[in-house]
């Protein structure tokens, strides 16, 4: 997703709003993983989405990274600074202790919004040790009891908006600052 999931949007899919600042175009927040996992399905069940082929679901930790270092190896996709985090992300500095519409700073190199800041991301795989060596697209631990979150919040420290910064909690958690982006992809 160029963005985090909307309010607007969570309630079109699942007829409800649980997200304590309201606005349309805010992140929706207060979701459990469970909760992004079950937008997810019903997304992906509506007759449009099934007609053009498309499947949702969250980004494994590896896919989040990869999004939000938008081709670069630095800290912040910006370079290692992080003086310019405002232009990018709503964080503890300058969010005036709630959520923004999204799309409302700058986009990384590849276009997408708020990969920094506003709401933590849920992502799918389970939280765990990163493997030892080389891998290509890892998918993370086949089980555990925690799932990984990304990106950083409204609330946090610059440096917690890090491209490698990591996050968890188990999948039921929900709290005002937890929300998501989805994947999609496609059958056909």
């Amino acid at each position: 997703g160029v963005y985090q999931v909307t309010q607007e949007q969570y309630e079109a899919v699942m007829g409800k709003n649980p997200s304590k600042f309201k606005g349309p175009q805010n992140p929706v927040e207060q979701v459990s993983w469970d909760d992004a996992v079950e937008f997810c399905r019903k997304l992906s069940e509506l007759p449009a989405e099934k007609k053009a082929g498309y499947v949702y679901r969250l980004p494994t930790e590896a896919e989040w990274e990869y999004a939000c270092r938008a081709g670069t190896k630095t800290t912040y996709s910006f370079g290692d600074s992080d003086s310019e985090l405002g232009d990018y992300a709503w964080y503890n500095e300058n969010s005036g202790n709630t959520t923004h519409p999204v799309g409302g700073k700058k986009p990384n190199p590849w276009g997408l919004y708020d990969m920094r800041g506003n709401v933590w991301e849920w992502c799918q795989d389970w939280y765990g040790d990163y493997p030892s060596g080389s891998v290509t697209d890892p998918t993370g631990s086949a089980s555990g009891s925690s799932r990984g979150l990304r990106g950083g919040c409204w609330r946090i420290l610059s440096d917690f908006c890090r491209s490698a910064n990591r996050l968890r909690s188990t999948p039921d958690y929900r709290y005002y600052d937890l929300g998501f982006r989805v994947l999609r992809s496609s059958i056909k």
